[in-house]
This record gives structure tokens, sequence and C-alpha cells, in this order.
């Protein structure tokens, strides 16, 4: 069983920056691939961005160029770096764990809050 503890969320002007954390538990961080997903009042859940175990990244359209996501695997640790925020990046942020091994095994974090406002 894996856990997923985020963290970083509050609330920043647009414009502003904000780093959100993700610490994952167990054993298959490094085999995994990390994503960080987002859902707005009233809107689906969507994908933010991911980053596979060998490093390789994707992100939403919204984000590119605004968003980067990392990982650090001596730390299990997945980071969310935003950049020039907007109104309409204020969502509740999940951390996510997706590996395949006998079978699919997919974790999601609880979320955090992310507000951006003046």
């Amino acid at each position: 069983q894996v856990q997923l503890v985020e963290s970083g969320g509050g609330l920043v002007q647009p414009g502003g920056s904000l780093g959100l954390s993700c610490v994952a538990s167990g054993s298959i961080f490094s085999i995994s691939r990390m994503g960080w997903y987002r859902q707005a009042p009233g809107k689906q859940r969507e994908l933010v961005a991911t980053i596979n175990s060998a490093g390789s990244t994707n992100s939403a359209d919204a984000v590119k160029g605004r968003f980067t996501i990392s990982r650090d695997n001596a730390k299990n640790t997945v980071y969310l770096q935003m950049n020039n925020m907007k109104p309409e990046d204020t969502a509740v942020y999940y951390c996510n764990l997706y590996c395949w091994q006998v079978g699919p095994e997919d974790y999601w974090g609880q979320g955090t809050q992310v507000t951006v406002s003046s």
C-alpha cells in the first residue's frame, strides 16, 4: 500500500509562483509514473503534468511553459513548480502514482487547495 502526502498549497496572487510537493511511502516510487491532476469546482478532474520513471514529462497545454514537474527518487518526492499563475489555475491539486507490476497500481493523495486571487 502506498500513501501520498501533498503539501505546499495556498493562496497566491495572479502572476505569482507556488510549489507543490508530494511524498510517497513504500518502495515503488522510482519505478512509477507520477502525476499532478487538478479539479476546479463544478469541473472534472484533469491532468496537469506527469513524469515517468525515466524522467520524461508531459503536461497539459493550459500549463505548458508555466508549470514544471520534477522528481527526486532518493526522497520519494515529486514536485510541481507553478509560475505565472492565473485565476483559472484555482483548484484542488492531487498527486497520483501509477505503476504496473503484476497488475495496475493507482494511488491518489488527499489533495491540496491552490487559490489564485488578488
